[in-house]
């Protein structure tokens, strides 16, 4: 990991146990996790929010400012938008990726939940996701949620990824064997 990936990994790490820690104390735990999802999709969602945090063109107080009401709008909890107000004091918004995810972990390991990345070439219906989520649940032995992506070079088939375990069973990965296979040969 390079030295800037690691230094903001350790100052999301810091904030996002902060987070976690008065959550759980104050039993607010699902609230903390509506707000991650919502900040996830946001940051997902907004290439201005995205410049907002990364930026430093903005100033402390432009980012306080900014921050405060955008976290008004989308109605997280006061534990949340005062940990985003903090962190823009101290103008450490841009680790806020890294942030959702560690919390988002941190959550998942409460709740005895793994989660699967899972790359397919459509979408998957809601019966499909639930059969996914059950099968890998009978594997692992915790309930399994699901984080679905969509990548249509694969043809067919589906990329899981849980823990260190990754299962290419995509048409694209075949194919790939398949001509491996034949240069072999020839």
């Amino acid at each position: 990991m390079s030295e800037p990936a690691s230094i903001s990994s350790g100052i999301a790490a810091r904030y996002a146990t902060a987070l976690f820690e008065l959550a759980k104390e104050s039993k607010g735990i699902q609230a903390l996790e509506g707000d991650i999802d919502a900040l996830d999709a946001a940051l997902t969602a907004s290439a201005d929010l995205k410049a907002l945090i990364a930026s430093p063109v903005y100033s402390r107080d432009d980012q306080a400012s900014a921050i405060a009401a955008i976290a008004k709008k989308m109605g997280l909890s006061a534990l949340t938008a005062n940990t985003l107000a903090l962190m823009a004091s101290k103008r450490r918004l841009f680790v806020l990726p890294q942030l959702t995810t560690a919390v988002r972990g941190m959550i998942s390991e409460e709740k005895g939940e793994v989660t699967a990345e899972v790359t397919s070439a459509t979408k998957l219906s809601a019966a499909q996701a639930k059969d996914l989520a059950e099968t890998l649940k009978a594997r692992v032995g915790k309930d399994v949620k699901l984080k679905t992506a969509i990548d249509e070079s694969l043809i067919g088939g589906l990329i899981v990824k849980l823990g260190s375990t990754m299962i290419d069973t995509s048409v694209k990965a075949k194919l790939a064997a398949l001509q491996n296979a034949m240069k072999e040969v020839g």
